[in-house]
C-alpha cells in the first residue's frame, strides 16, 4: 500500500504565505506525476498544480504566479509554496500521486490521494 501524508495546513491573513508538504510512504518502485488538488466548500475538487517525473510543471489560471510546487524524487515528496494567498484560496488541498507498485501481488500503477489539509485564508 502507498500512502501519502500531507502537513502545512491552517488559518493564515490574507496576503500571507503557508507551505504544503507531502510524503509518499510504502513500496514505490517509481513516482510518476505529483499534484496537488484542492476543494472548497459547495464547489467540485479542482487541480491546482502538477509536477511530471521530469520536472515540467503547470499550474491552475487562477494561482499562477502566487503558488510554486516543486518535488524531492529522493525522497518521494512534494511541496506546495503559496504565497499572496487570498480568501478565495480557502479549501481543503489534496495531495495526488500516480506510481508503481504492488497491489494483489503484481506491479501496477495506482492514483493515490491524501487524506487532505485545510487551509483557511481570512480578509
Amino acid at each position: 500500500q502507498v500512502q501519502l501524508a500531507e502537513s502545512g495546513g491552517g488559518l493564515v491573513q490574507a496576503g500571507g504565505s503557508l507551505r504544503l508538504s507531502c510524503a509518499a510512504s510504502g513500496i514505490i518502485f517509481s513516482m510518476h506525476a505529483m499534484a496537488w488538488y484542492r476543494q472548497a466548500p459547495g464547489k467540485q475538487r479542482e487541480l491546482v498544480a502538477v509536477v511530471t517525473s521530469g520536472g515540467s510543471r503547470n499550474y491552475a489560471d487562477s494561482v499562477k504566479g502566487r503558488f510554486s510546487i516543486s518535488r524531492d524524487n529522493a525522497k518521494n515528496t512534494v511541496l506546495l509554496q503559496m504565497n499572496s494567498l487570498k480568501p478565495e484560496d480557502t479549501a481543503v488541498y489534496y495531495c495526488n500521486a500516480h506510481c508503481s507498485s504492488i497491489a494483489a501481488g503484481k506491479i501496477s500503477d495506482l492514483e493515490v490521494w491524501g487524506q487532505g489539509t485545510l487551509v483557511t485564508v481570512s480578509s
